[in-house]
């Protein structure tokens, strides 16, 4: 069975420079937040310590490091919900907490607590409204090529502020959507309100197989548009421009990623969400 590494749960593997090793051994671990809700579904958080940089990144070390008896609460302001955590083999960490009650709901704000131990952990998101994904269409630059990218169509609503975020899944490959390489978008560069973009599928770590950029013959395809806040947007591009400046998703090349969490390190987001599914031709 294959299995991922949901790419965030390294990326704190430090939240300062390299520069600054000793410094850094000596820093407590800090709690790593990935939590998110949409609208229409509950949420979901992957918890775990903050590891050092001199240590080995492999499957093993990283579930050392995973937390899986946090108290984790969400709240919309009326009701509020403790998240279960399940094993999920087909992701690396293997645990996620999750919720079944409260489901997400757009304009609502969502507020997340996390209690592990001595430390409180804690984050504000809420979730903005949904934006319909026209078309994604599986598109070849030569009818022989057995490779090719995704297109993606939607109309941006013209008297709204909105960013985005284009993620994409391979049934049976990948477990979770993983956010597009530079498919993180914010409207005051389009154009036009007509929206046509092609997406590069994301990074992810431990892969079974060579990471590649584009998508395959015999690939089923689930497209997603998600509408995010700005906390979000400049969350994940930083995550991106670390990616592209140290050409290594695992050590932030010179800057902590920017983070939404009080009291710890990571992202608590609330987004909209549009999904179509893409055939692409058989695998010859």
């Amino acid at each position: 069975m294959k299995k991922y590494l949901l790419f965030l749960f390294s990326l704190f593997l430090m939240s300062c420079s390299s520069d600054n090793l000793s410094e850094q051994k000596s820093l407590e671990s800090k709690i790593v937040v990935e939590g998110w809700i949409e609208e229409g579904d509950y949420a979901n958080v992957l918890l775990s310590s903050s590891i050092p940089v001199t240590d080995v990144i492999d499957s093993t070390n990283v579930l050392n490091h995973v937390i899986r008896s946090a108290k984790i609460t969400i709240s919309d302001g009326t009701n509020s919900e403790v998240l279960r955590v399940k094993n999920d083999k087909n992701r690396v960490p293997p645990f996620v907490y999750f919720g079944s009650t409260l489901m997400g709901e757009a304009g609502k704000e969502y507020s997340i607590k996390i209690e592990y131990l001595n430390r409180v952990v804690e984050a504000v998101t809420s979730i903005p409204k949904s934006v319909t994904l026209k078309s994604a269409e599986y598109i070849k630059k030569n009818p022989t090529d057995t490779t090719g990218y995704v297109f993606v169509k939607f109309d941006d609503p013209i008297a709204e502020k909105n960013y985005y975020q284009i993620a994409t899944k391979i049934d049976g490959e990948e477990p979770i959507f993983v956010p597009s390489f530079y498919g993180n978008l914010d409207d005051k560069n389009f154009e036009s309100a007509s929206i046509s973009v092609q997406i590069n599928r994301g990074v992810i770590l431990f892969p079974k197989t060579k990471f590649t950029p584009y998508f395959a013959d015999g690939d089923l395809i689930h497209v997603k548009l998600r509408t995010q806040n700005k906390d979000a947007l400049d969350f994940w591009n930083s995550w991106q421009n670390e990616i592209v400046n140290a050409k290594n998703p695992i050590y932030p090349s010179n800057t902590s990623l920017k983070s939404n969490i009080k009291g710890g390190i990571g992202i608590w987001a609330g987004y909209g969400q549009s999904t179509i599914l893409i055939k692409t031709p058989p695998k010859k």
